[in-house]
């Protein structure tokens, strides 16, 4: 799985290789289970669907729509039926 880990050390350097070298979506250097609404969540491998939370997380619920629009001279007149 790949959902979260964590190490517990005195030597922050050492801790950072360590949870480098691991698959995991989130992890933590001297706490535990802390998620705070900003920060991006989501498991890696078989651990989780996405993202949740921070701007990652919401951009996962939404859709990209767009609309061009031609005013003035070079919009199209007579082609389209008047909405």
């Amino acid at each position: 799985m790949g959902l979260a880990a964590g190490v517990v050390s005195g030597d922050l350097g050492l801790a950072q290789d360590l949870l480098r070298q691991i698959d995991a979506g989130i992890t933590w250097i001297n706490t535990w289970g802390e998620s705070p609404a900003e920060m991006p969540v989501g498991g890696w491998k078989m651990s989780g669907i996405g993202l949740e939370n921070g701007h990652e997380g919401i951009r996962a619920y939404l859709r990209v729509k767009s609309t061009l629009v031609q005013l003035g001279q070079g919009a199209c007149r007579g082609m389209f039926a008047k909405l």
